[in-house]
């Protein structure tokens, strides 16, 4: 089963035939199926009402991880550090630098567990939205750093600045833990991020309804891109 997280923006992404409510450990998550082997977790819940900080990111994963979730193809709306990645492009991460603050972020907190994060995105998944982006020749950009702040507020031009000396490419607010927390279970985890700005004084303001905006107008673009990668995925994995 392959699993499609929806972040900001992609709520009208796809007709939800079955809506279900999964109980974990952790809290209740929200699923819709969207057809066989195929369903959406919205990140931020119907309406976009949950800021990222608030997000119960254990209780979803976990949810998939129980419906025998085999892969994540996940949704983030980004800001460049980079002028060449320009908005509207589609950025696939391989890598993370972590700047949350208080969230939840392992399963692990009643016994000493190391998971290996030498590669938090999974090859096999990013591969295939790579293959995907290239058919419908769209610019994409195969590897890049993503860096999560905790939001909900925007980042500060001092912070962006130290971000790109780090090695950062793109910054969000959404991408960690989620990311660690499907390496934690074994679901294969990869991301599109789809650059709706450059960041924080690398243009004069930045607004979240802009960040909406360029999300509905790349929709489509998103959604050929998922479809096509998973329509990849599940020819392979159905073998």
């Amino acid at each position: 089963m392959i699993a499609i997280v929806g972040g900001s923006g992609t709520e009208a992404l796809y007709r939800r035939k079955e809506e279900l409510d999964i109980n974990t450990p952790f809290g209740k998550a929200t699923v819709y199926l969207l057809k066989e082997d195929v369903y959406l977790l919205l990140r931020h819940g119907r309406g976009h009402k949950v800021p990222p900080h608030m997000i119960n990111y254990k209780a979803n994963i976990w949810a998939l991880k129980e419906m025998g979730t085999r892969g994540i193809i996940a949704t983030n709306a980004v800001g460049s550090l980079i002028r060449n990645v320009k908005p509207g492009s589609f950025v696939i991460p391989h890598d993370f630098l972590d700047f949350t603050k208080s969230r939840s972020f392992t399963f692990y907190d009643d016994k000493v567990v190391h998971t290996d994060m030498t590669k938090p995105y999974d090859e096999e998944v990013r591969r295939a939205i790579i293959k995907s982006a290239k058919k419908l020749n769209l610019n994409i950009v195969e590897r890049g750093v993503y860096v999560a702040t905790e939001g909900p507020r925007y980042e500060t031009p001092a912070e962006i600045r130290m971000f790109r000396r780090l090695g950062g490419t793109i910054v969000g607010m959404t991408g960690v833990p989620e990311v660690v927390l499907a390496k934690e279970v074994g679901i294969k985890y990869a991301s599109l991020c789809v650059v709706t700005n450059y960041a924080a004084g690398m243009q004069k303001r930045i607004s979240h309804s802009e960040v909406i905006k360029l999300m509905e107008v790349k929709l489509k673009e998103v959604k050929k891109i998922i479809d096509g990668a998973i329509e990849v995925l599940l020819e392979k994995w159905k073998k």
